[in-house]
């Protein structure tokens, strides 16, 4: 599966970890970054899931992190039925025997 650019949301070509330099041929975006990685979370300490010891500071740039693995974007997520028809039904099916 080819990687999507975290920042515009297009394949890049790329298949498996970028290296340093990689970009997206689309924006510009560097792909090896904090916010192209699955640990990046704005919420947690340092913006990481990760136990790191050093903060990078911009997390939109290249890094030497060691933790870093491509964030999987674009994968297919199942839509939510929206209808009320389909919302009472769901409820319903918890409690079928």
């Amino acid at each position: 599966m080819a990687l999507t650019c975290w920042n515009c949301g297009k394949q890049t070509g790329i298949e498996g970890k970028p290296f340093r330099n990689d970009h997206c041929p689309a924006c510009q975006a560097d792909l090896r970054s904090c916010r192209g990685c699955r640990f990046y979370d704005p919420q947690s300490a340092h913006q990481c899931l990760e136990r790191v010891n050093e903060t990078v500071k911009i997390k939109d740039k290249s890094n030497f992190c060691d933790y870093f693995q491509p964030r999987m974007i674009g994968a297919k997520v199942q839509k939510i039925k929206t209808d009320k028809s389909s919302r009472k039904k769901a409820f319903d099916d918890l409690f079928d025997e």
